[in-house]
């Protein structure tokens, strides 16, 4: 699945939902569907600066090239947000992830109805995601 096909499967999932507490629960329920961090990941140099919970982050690239994002957070809503990040771009090669418009943040509302801390959060997951992508768009296989 490309990361526009993503998108638009985020975008459609939320089409159906009119109410925003609503969109909040079904985001905290795409956090709890985040499969765990194993413990040994929660290291001080994986969590995201900028955020006010703490999110971890972890990338490594498969055989075929591709960034596989986990992550974690202990805050509920953070985890949903950072699970959506976790499904558009993992399985991505890092020119996608640095090229990719993520439209469905701003298109399912979410944007406009986040606190300004975790407005700045969003952005710290996304710049440590294109970080990542940049760092190993570095390398070569």
């Amino acid at each position: 699945m490309t990361i526009d096909e993503s998108q638009q499967d985020i975008i459609d999932q939320f089409a159906d939902i009119d109410d925003w507490m609503d969109k909040y629960a079904y985001i905290i329920d795409m956090g709890n569907s985040l499969p765990a961090l194993p413990e040994q990941l929660k290291t001080p140099d994986r969590l995201i600066e900028g955020c006010q919970s703490r999110v971890w982050l972890d990338a490594e690239r498969d055989a075929d090239g591709n960034i596989v994002f986990r992550a974690d957070s202990d805050a509920i809503i953070v985890k949903g947000i950072i699970s959506m990040l976790v499904q558009v771009l993992s399985g991505h090669t890092p020119d996608e992830i640095l090229n990719a418009d993520l439209r469905f943040i701003n298109e399912i509302g979410l944007s406009e109805h986040l606190s300004p801390t975790r407005s700045n959060g969003l952005v710290a997951m996304l710049k440590q995601m294109r970080a990542y992508a940049a760092a190993f768009n570095q390398i070569k296989n």
